[in-house]
């Protein structure tokens, strides 16, 4: 993957109703070839609790939707049917319960990984929570 395809361009979170509905903006397409994940990584504002929630695709298609808390140390797996993605636009339907009990000054990024390593990270979100 070149450094110039699927560069995160804007990301974005609002919540509706129950749902934390991100948006990733991508320069260029989601690679047609190989792994490529995007998602979010939330944390208190010590650090003491953080989650990643991350949407992965393989050869173009999305094969796993998730959040991972790591102060549990466990991965909750969502439904495929909570993301879209046409031409350079993912949208992940992710629970707002999974960034519940981060707080208020809560701290969020964006991150893209292509076939296992680090792509972007510390990508700035658009919050409306």
């Amino acid at each position: 993957m070149s450094s110039q395809s699927a560069l995160l361009k804007h990301v974005s979170i609002k919540a509706e109703d129950e749902t934390l509905v991100a948006t990733f903006d991508i320069d260029g397409n989601i690679p047609g070839a190989g792994a490529y994940v995007v998602g979010l990584v939330a944390a208190s504002p010590d650090y003491s609790s953080q989650r990643r929630l991350g949407i992965e695709f393989m050869n173009g298609e999305a094969i796993a939707f998730y959040s991972f808390s790591h102060d549990q140390s466990a991965e909750e797996n969502y439904d495929l049917d909570g993301v879209t993605h046409s031409g350079n636009t993912i949208t992940g339907n992710f629970p707002l319960a999974a960034v519940h009990g981060l707080g208020k000054g809560h701290v969020m990024s964006a991150f893209s990984e292509a076939d296992g390593r680090e792509f972007q990270s510390g990508v700035a979100v658009e919050e409306a929570l």
